[in-house]
């Protein structure tokens, strides 16, 4: 398909990310087009690979899946565009073109897919902020530690509390939050997105 197309020439093809880097050793290459789904290295961590080399070329993932986990991981490995194998061929050569030109190039079910998935995190990172917004400062200040994985006696040094005090304010948190352990206030912690202060 793709050797027929216009201002496209195929000059190499690997059936494995580890077949990945004598490839690119051994040809120039603007664009790789790289599947996810491989027996031995899979796509995330080969074009994580590709994208560490020096003069590396852009990565269009073109797979049959795109769950969540899936297509983040390929955008945060470097991959600059994600299509699905249903997409037309024309689209495909398409993608190729704008991907050497240094262009992004989404298929419409995961751009889809990514705006939920910012949409559902804004909501998400909302109702944590609003919980932790009900603690007192003090408060506020244990339950961002306790994100950290600070133990009672490392909150105690970095705020100069005793550790009963900061015992007394890790229950006063967790009932004011409605949850039930640490591990719980440490998620309510990342899902607003905010850090303890160095």
């Amino acid at each position: 398909m793709l050797d027929g197309a216009d201002g496209i020439v195929v000059v190499a093809e690997a059936d494995d990310g580890a077949a990945l880097p004598a490839v690119l050793d051994a040809h120039p290459l603007d664009v790789v087009l790289m599947d996810l789904r491989m027996p031995r290295v899979d796509g995330i961590a080969a074009t994580r690979e590709v994208r560490r080399r020096r003069d590396a070329p852009a990565v269009v993932v073109l797979t049959t899946f795109d769950t969540r986990e899936e297509v983040e991981g390929a955008l945060h490995a470097g991959a600059v565009g994600y299509l699905l194998k249903d997409a037309p061929p024309a689209r495909i050569a398409e993608a190729v073109r704008a991907a050497a030109l240094g262009e992004p190039v989404l298929s419409p079910q995961v751009a889809r897919r990514l705006m939920t998935s910012a949409a559902d995190a804004g909501a998400a990172r909302s109702t944590a902020r609003a919980a932790l917004g009900r603690l007192t400062a003090r408060g506020r200040e244990v339950a961002l530690e306790i994100g950290r994985g600070a133990s009672n006696a490392d909150v105690g040094a970095r705020l100069h509390l005793s550790v009963p005090t900061v015992k007394a304010y890790v229950s006063s948190v967790l009932a004011k939050l409605g949850v039930e352990n640490r591990t719980q206030v440490a998620l309510l912690v990342h899902e607003a997105a905010e850090e303890p202060p160095s």
